[in-house]
C-alpha cells in the first residue's frame, strides 16, 4: 500500500508540473527555409545476425556516396557495420550489411576507455572514421572522441576541453555527453554536442521550463583540438512519465551550412511501453551565438553574458507516426545525409538505436526524409 500510495503522490505531482509549467510551443516554423518531408521507413529485423554479432544499438550513421556506416553502442564489443542501402523512387527498397568492424582496443591507448559508442564519420581522403564516446561518467571513465583507421585500428585522441573529464567539477552527466558527430562545411573542421547540459551549466530538461544549455563544439581535424563552442537551448520534456523516469536531450546534428545545423532532440518518458518517445527535428543557427570554448560553467550566464543559438522546428516526428510501422516512433538516435533525388533535393536519414530489446520491443528503424527548398 505504500508503493501505490508513493505513486499516487507521484502521479498528482507531474500533473500538477505539468499543468502549471511552461506552455512551450513545438509549432513547426512557418518562415523556415526549407521543410521536410517523409518520404519512407524499413525495420531491419531485430533478430538480425551478422558475423556473428547482433545487429541492434544503432546510434549513429554517415553516408559517403555510397555505403552507410552505422555504430553500436555495445561497449562490451564495440563495432560498426557497412551497409548498402538502396533507394529507388523515394523508397527503402533493401538494406543490407556488407561488413563489421570491430574497435581493436586491446593493445592501444584505448584499452582504458569505456567505448559506449554513439557517432561515427567516415574521412574519404585519410581512410579514417572518427568516433565519439559517451564513457561512463559513473565509473570514472571519460568521454573520448578519436580516430581510427579503416581495419578498426586506433590512430589518436582529440584533445578535449577540461570541463569534459569526469574530475571536472563542472563535469558530464553520465549517458549525456558525446552522442553525435557531423562533418563541418570546412572538411578539416568536425562538430559534436553534448546530450544533456554540464552539471553546473543547467539542469537536465524538466516537465516545466528550464535552461537546459548543451554545447556544441568544433575540433580541427589537424589541430586535434576544439577551436569554437556554442550553446543550444534543449526543450522540456512534454509527455508525462508514468514511471518516475523521464529524459530529453541531443541525439545527433548534422551541418547543414556554414552557421546551420539539423539537430534531433529525443525526449523519452518511462511508463508508454513502445510509445514514450518524442523526437523532434530543428534547424539551429550559431550565426548570433556567443563562443563559449573558454566558458568554464554556463550557470546564471545564458542570455546575459552567453547568447545561444536560434532554433527552428522543422519536424515533430509524431505526425508522421501513423505512416510508420507500428505507428511507432522509436529510438532516433542518428542522421545522416542520403543520395540526392532526381528532382535535385536532398535527402535525410535517421536510424533508430533498439537498445537490443534489452527494455522492451524496440525497432531497428531507418526513415527516409526528403528537404523541399521553400
Amino acid at each position: 500500500m505504500r508503493n501505490a500510495k508513493s505513486l499516487h503522490l507521484y502521479l498528482i505531482f507531474i500533473i500538477t508540473i505539468s499543468v502549471f509549467g511552461s506552455c512551450t510551443s513545438t509549432r513547426i516554423a512557418k518562415n523556415a527555409d526549407i521543410q521536410i518531408k517523409y518520404l519512407d521507413e524499413y525495420v531491419i529485423p531485430d533478430n538480425l545476425s551478422y558475423e556473428n554479432t547482433k545487429v541492434g544499438g544503432l546510434s549513429g550513421i554517415d553516408f559517403d556516396g555510397e555505403k552507410y556506416y552505422a555504430v553500436a553502442d555495445d561497449p562490451k564489443n564495440p563495432r560498426f557495420y557497412t551497409l548498402n542501402i538502396a533507394i529507388e523512387h523515394k523508397k527503402i527498397d533493401s538494406v543490407y550489411i556488407t561488413k563489421v568492424t570491430e574497435i581493436k582496443n586491446d593493445k592501444s591507448p584505448l584499452k582504458e576507455h569505456w567505448l559506449d559508442l554513439e557517432s561515427i564519420l567516415y574521412h574519404p581522403t585519410s581512410k579514417s572514421f572518427t568516433l565519439s564516446s559517451e564513457g561512463s561518467i559513473n565509473r570514472k571513465k571519460d568521454p573520448s572522441i578519436f580516430n581510427i583507421n579503416e581495419e578498426g585500428k586506433f590512430n589518436y585522441f582529440y584533445n578535449l576541453p577540461e570541463y569534459f573529464f569526469t574530475t571536472s567539477e563542472n563535469h558530464p552527466r553520465n549517458n549525456g555527453v558525446f552522442e553525435s558527430l557531423s562533418h563541418g562545411i570546412n572538411p578539416n573542421i568536425i562538430w559534436t554536442a553534448t546530450e544533456l547540459p554540464l552539471i553546473l551549466d543547467g539542469p537536465a530538461p524538466k516537465l516545466y521550463k528550464t535552461k537546459s544549455p548543451v554545447r556544441f563544439t568544433a575540433f580541427d581535424r589537424n589541430k586535434k583540438k576544439a577551436i569554437a563552442q556554442y550553446t543550444y537551448p534543449l526543450l522540456q520534456i512534454k509527455k508525462i512519465p508514468f514511471l518516475p523516469f523521464a529524459v530529453s536531450g541531443v541525439t545527433d546534428i548534422l551541418m547543414y551550412d556554414e552557421n546551420s545545423f539539423f539537430v534531433l532532440e529525443r525526449a523519452y518518458s518511462a511508463g508508454h511501453k513502445n510509445h514514450g518517445n518524442n523526437v523532434y527535428l530543428f534547424l539551429a543557427n550559431k550565426q548570433k551565438a556567443s563562443n563559449t570554448l573558454e566558458e568554464v560553467t554556463l550557470k546564471g550566464k545564458l542570455n546575459k553574458k552567453i547568447i545561444p543559438m536560434e532554433k527552428q522546428l522543422l519536424l515533430n516526428f509524431k505526425h508522421i507516426k501513423k505512416q510508420l510501422t507500428n505507428k511507432q516512433i522509436d529510438n532516433i538516435e542518428g542522421i545522416c545525409y542520403g543520395p540526392t533525388l532526381p528532382n535535385g533535393n536532398k535527402t535525410l536519414l535517421v536510424i533508430a538505436d533498439d537498445n537490443f530489446n534489452a527494455y522492451s520491443k524496440q525497432l531497428n528503424q531507418i526513415i527516409l526524409l526528403e528537404l523541399v527548398s521553400k
